[in-house]
């Protein structure tokens, strides 16, 4: 049912299967620290690598957070290791233009950096989408690699409640689908795919977007 929806989102996507980049950053170790009230528990990059490249799930963390997803291990799975062509150029003017940032704060509204919180989460995701574009492919498992450093999923007192906006609008049914981590994770890199801006979805006269380092800037999260 997920592929069919994935394929469905984003036509023409190159679907292979791939391995989290063995040049992950080392400033991301942990993608997702699980934060609930005053707890927090951190699922660390090998722990994905293991679930991708062999389906076992040695972290608890990543067990609870794949039981509350909506979809099955495999769904699951198979939606992180899918890989989408995009143009790098495309993918760097959309995250840059007014939607393009728009998209980025309605899909960090609880997994934003560790420490800095909201403050950066539009900076630190665009720049993990941007350097895993380099190669002319995206993976969600690419784009949590590249992360820039730890980010968690905040479930806070009442300021932040655990729920990601999925960006498949229509596309995922009852609310661990469509709210779950895993489960925005799984879409994200079919979204940005689709919403890519080619040259002629540029106006003639608009400026060029600023060139975009390949490495993220440190020391703001």
């Amino acid at each position: 049912m997920l592929k069919r929806l994935l394929a469905g989102l984003a036509v023409g996507a190159a679907l292979t299967t791939v391995a989290l980049p063995a040049s992950a950053a080392v400033d991301n170790d942990l993608p997702v620290r699980w934060n609930s009230g005053g707890a927090v528990w951190s699922t660390n990059l090998d722990a994905f690598k293991t679930f991708i490249d062999s389906g076992d799930v040695t972290d608890r963390g990543l067990a609870s957070g794949l039981s509350r997803s909506g979809w099955t291990s495999e769904e699951v799975r198979t939606g992180l290791s899918k890989t989408y062509s995009v143009d790098l150029v495309g993918v760097s003017r959309f995250l840059y233009s007014d939607n393009g940032v728009k998209f980025l704060k309605n899909a960090t509204r609880s997994y934003f950096p560790y420490w800095t919180m909201n403050t950066y989460a539009v900076q630190a995701l665009r720049s993990a989408i941007i350097a895993d574009s380099v190669d002319g492919s995206i993976s969600s498992a690419g784009i949590m690699a590249a992360l820039p450093t730890d980010f968690r999923l905040a479930d806070t007192c009442n300021t932040y409640d655990g729920k990601q906006n999925i960006c498949a609008e229509g596309r995922c049914q009852g609310e661990a689908q469509c709210t779950s981590l895993l489960s925005w994770y799984v879409f994200l890199p079919a979204c940005i795919q689709a919403n890519q801006m080619a040259d002629a979805m540029v106006e003639p006269r608009a400026a060029a977007p600023a060139p975009m380092p390949v490495e993220p800037i440190r020391g703001l999260w």
